[in-house]
């Protein structure tokens, strides 16, 4: 392989090669003011370069890293791909996480820079900043902010530097170099960076283009956080291949109102858009019209999978699909924008019934899987290749096999490099001959497909695709004097709830104090108990990101035990036991 093909797969001249393809068109659009605003290719390569420069100015050099905290806007992809031109590795902080774990992320990793996008998230690393020694200089994206460098006097600084430094940069980038280095939760302890390389990306972005996922002139939605996996590989891939990305203005409730505006081809996404999307849709059909609404679906399925695969249909099913289409299914496009020719599904699982109503009404969301560690594509379902119900296909540059417990594992160039400064966790997630332990169950059929099945680990993923450790805040709660056992539910749901079980010991006396009554089944619908546990909660909430936090709980009107079968003879809690035994505690707490 030549030297300057490698050149072209390293992200340090992902933006440059861009703009020489693709110069003056169109590489973003995105909210000012109420307006869409654009920058074309050539455009973002400008203020990449300056930015980049910018950050060798400050003394960033190759190897070097520089946390990102801010949430998905243009600035955000300017500033990551800067960072990689100056051959530095991107470090992106989720906007939402609190002080503490910042202070994690951006103290593990090293990182001598951080960008923050506005006071906020700079009041954030101020408050740790006693605990960052290697931070030597806060940029901030809108500023100005007293004690930290606004983004175009970085920029200035840059200017004044000349270009031929970047290529020199780039020429001391490898494929195997990190480029990103992402913090994932994991069973225990603090989350983890997850190391990834120009290899990887190579191989994503030749795979997301070689798949068609996005094309040269398409636009694409982006409200995924650049601070996930799936965000920056869609990222990466739309520059690839010339792509418009298309950002969300930052409220949740206006995306299927931008979504409208922009008039998307492809929509990345994890599955809590599409059930809101599905619920608001199936809740305007009557429900004398309920049963032809799903007989329309099953057909709207046969008539499309017809079409991909070349078949007629009788002109009876063509008449009804046809009224069906202008009846129900056109009014489901119009919400995505009317233009919509893929979306991926991604980061949690997704009823395939969604998925089936969605491909009838001509908007094909697809359900594909991947993790951090395999930067973030491992297999993908396609319109013409597809199983509901499965996760796809292994997409190019990743090889998969089921071990004999039944563990999904993977292979390939999309693969982490390491866990950063943490062999041990390096070690014990590969095989000796290579693969991943991916941590999920399941199976492939004949035709390649592959199915999760379950879990190996206890780490939650929320219907937005967040992943979540439930020890580390449970342990936290149960820290208080009133809880003997917490265990935190929220796998495919929209937040996490609990459920709370008390400490015998501690309740009943104070119980007996108040002159309350002393048994369970009272002391859990006890209003003062609940409102003090609430408390506990509002506490140890506060040192968590609002997305892991727990938002509501039920207090079970006895223990968990050895002889119920709940507990290990080691006293370690049966999780799964525990949710199917609470399964209606745990459905109540969403309704």
């Amino acid at each position: 392989m030549t030297e300057a093909v490698d050149q072209n797969r390293i992200m340090a001249t992902l933006a440059k090669t861009a703009a020489e393809r693709y110069g003056d068109d169109i590489a973003a659009t995105f909210l000012r003011h109420g307006t869409w605003e654009s920058l074309t290719f050539g455009e973002v390569w400008s203020r990449v370069s300056e930015l980049a420069r910018g950050l060798i100015d400050l003394g960033i050099g190759v190897g070097d890293r520089v946390a990102i905290l801010a949430n998905t806007r243009v600035e955000f992809t300017i500033v990551d791909l800067a960072v990689n031109a100056a051959g530095g590795i991107a470090v992106p902080v989720y906007p939402s996480n609190s002080p503490d774990e910042c202070e994690w992320v951006v103290g593990d990793s090293g990182a001598t820079v951080v960008v923050c996008e506005n006071t906020g998230q700079v009041a954030k690393i101020a408050e740790v900043r006693k605990g960052l020694p290697a931070v030597e200089h806060i940029v901030v994206i809108d500023g100005p902010v007293d004690d930290t460098l606004g983004i175009d006097e970085l920029a200035e600084r840059g200017r004044a530097r000349d270009e031929s430094e970047l290529d020199d940069r780039a020429a001391q980038v490898s494929l195997d170099d990190p480029c990103l280095i992402i913090y994932t939760s994991g069973t225990t302890g603090r989350p983890k960076g997850v190391v990834l390389t120009n290899r990887g990306f190579a191989a994503g972005r030749k795979s997301a283009a070689d798949m068609q996922l996005m094309v040269k002139g398409a636009s694409v939605y982006l409200y995924l956080p650049l601070a996930h996996v799936f965000g920056q590989l869609v990222q990466a891939a739309a520059m690839e291949v010339g792509a418009t990305i298309a950002y969300w203005g930052g409220d949740p409730n206006s995306i299927v109102a931008e979504l409208g505006q922009v008039h998307p081809d492809f929509l990345p996404s994890v599955p809590r858009i599409f059930e809101k999307v599905y619920a608001v849709a199936t809740g305007m059909i009557p429900p004398e019209r309920a049963e032809a609404a799903k007989a329309a679906v099953e057909l709207g399925v046969k008539v499309r999978e017809a079409r991909v695969r070349g078949d007629d249909v009788s002109e009876a099913e063509q008449a009804a699909f046809d009224a069906a289409d202008q009846e129900m299914f056109a009014l489901v496009r119009g919400i995505f924008g009317g233009s919509m020719r893929l979306a991926i599904s991604g980061a949690a699982p997704i009823n395939p019934e969604v998925l089936r109503f969605f491909y009838a009404a001509g908007v094909p969301v697809m359900e594909g899987w991947g993790m951090t560690e395999t930067t973030g594509i491992g297999t993908v379902n396609l319109p013409e290749a597809h199983k509901f119900g499965s996760i796809g296909r292994s997409v190019a540059g990743a090889e998969i096999r089921i071990a004999p417990d039944g563990e999904i594992e993977l292979k390939g160039d999309l693969l982490l490099k390491e866990y950063w400064q943490n062999p041990e966790a390096t070690a014990e997630v590969m095989t000796a001959d290579g693969y991943l332990r991916t941590g999920d169950l399941g199976s492939i059929d004949e035709d390649g497909y592959v199915s999760i099945t379950g879990r190996k680990k206890d780490i939650i993923i929320t219907a937005g695709g967040k992943n979540l450790t439930p020890a580390n805040l449970e342990g936290d709660l149960r820290r208080s004097r009133w809880i003997s056992q917490v265990v935190m539910f929220g796998d495919r749901r929209p937040y996490p709830v609990a459920i709370v079980t008390l400490d015998i010991d501690e309740v009943v006396p104070w119980a007996t104090a108040k002159g309350y009554p002393t048994d369970l089944e009272s002391l859990a619908t006890n209003d003062e108990l609940i409102a003090m546990i609430q408390t506990e909660l509002d506490a140890v909430n506060a040192r968590y990101a609002r997305v892991e936090q727990i938002k509501k709980f039920k207090i079970l009107d006895r223990d968990f035990t050895l002889e119920s079968g709940e507990l290990t003879p080691s006293l370690k809690l049966k999780r799964n036991v525990v949710y199917e035994r609470c399964a209606d505690q745990f459905a109540g707490l969403y309704e």
